[in-house]
């Protein structure tokens, strides 16, 4: 039986006792120089797998020559890159998850290795580390921004992925059904890497080749506000997931600024016996007590927190792990 019926209708090819099912998901926003190059490399690569390619509002033939590429082509309307992500995880059955950007920049003759790795050492992700002297590939500044933003994350949540941003990616079953998918755009990145952490999941990195797009594609990442979104996505998982590091940070900062304001008042009243600044004595106050609100803030969510993690180590426990390789 021709792969191309099988991945045209959606269904995975036959498999052989022990074998594992594996899809490939493909998000594509106006990628018709690049995505048939995607989908013939990636079934090469994966022959066993089916190639699903989401497109997302594309303007030009993206799903057409995917269609005709061999791909399963699926549609989102809602518009990011954390939508299709949300609605592929939802929608498509399998035991290990492929996720790789349209542009053709991954190398997907390393699909292969990154599979293997999960199968055999049973992880629930394996990130595909970008490695290329290519400066139009990987420009100097999203290198920097993504050393910035990747440490920030590892400072919080664990020193165990160096390229936070990579878009290749490889996933267990139980990874993507307990995926809560809630980022809208490039900021699901900053999820993958912040849920497989906090719920201390296995993981693995294999660094991968990684080149500058065919010509004729554009990139879709806006450097600086796309930036600023992954930067509020951290600061918002820092709280929601370290409520008692974020809410003591908050709660320093502001018993700092009162401490500094307060000090000369304190000294003018036991010096004078008199508070000449009132108005000063007052701010300062009142930075103390909010302050003290913030610590009693972080110690109350720091324990919905912990009972959040409970529920969501639960579920991911409930789904049966990928089939070991033979």
């Amino acid at each position: 039986m021709s792969m191309v019926p099988n991945a045209a209708a959606g269904v995975a090819p036959p498999a052989s006792a022990g074998a594992a099912r594996i899809a490939v998901i493909i998000p594509c926003y106006n990628e018709e120089v690049a995505i048939p190059k995607v989908v013939a490399d990636f079934r090469a690569a994966l022959p066993e797998a089916v190639i699903y390619v989401y497109d997302n509002n594309s303007q030009d033939r993206t799903a057409e020559v995917a269609r005709e590429a061999g791909a399963v082509v699926r549609r989102e309307t809602l518009q990011g890159k954390g939508n299709v992500i949300r609605r592929s995880f939802a929608d498509v059955d399998a035991d290990i998850y492929v996720l790789v950007d349209g542009d053709d920049t991954y190398d997907a003759a390393a699909a292969p290795e990154l599979v293997a790795l999960l199968r055999r050492e049973g992880l629930d992700m394996v990130n595909g580390a970008r490695v290329t002297q290519i400066e139009a590939a990987y420009r100097p500044g999203h290198r920097l921004g993504n050393r910035v933003l990747t440490g920030m994350v590892r400072t919080v949540f664990g020193d165990r992925i160096s390229d936070m941003l990579s878009g290749y990616r490889v996933f267990s079953r139980r990874f993507v059904k307990s995926f809560p998918a809630l980022a809208g755009g490039f900021e699901t990145e900053t999820e993958f890497t912040v849920h497989a952490l906090d719920l201390r999941m296995p993981v693995g990195e294999v660094k991968t080749a990684y080149k500058d797009r065919p010509p004729g594609s554009t990139s879709k990442l806006r450097t600086y506000s796309d930036g600023v979104r992954i930067l509020r996505t951290i600061v918002v998982l820092v709280k929601e997931e370290r409520p008692l590091q974020f809410f003591s940070i908050c709660g320093l900062f502001l018993a700092a600024a009162a401490i500094l304001l307060g000090v000369p008042v304190v000294t003018d009243f036991v010096r004078t016996g008199l508070v000449p600044r009132l108005p000063t004595a007052v701010l300062a106050t009142g930075l103390m007590l909010v302050a003290a609100l913030s610590f009693a803030c972080g110690l109350v969510l720091d324990s919905v927190a912990r009972g959040r993690k409970e529920i969501k180590r639960l579920a991911y426990l409930s789904i049966p792990p990928a089939p070991p390789l033979p």
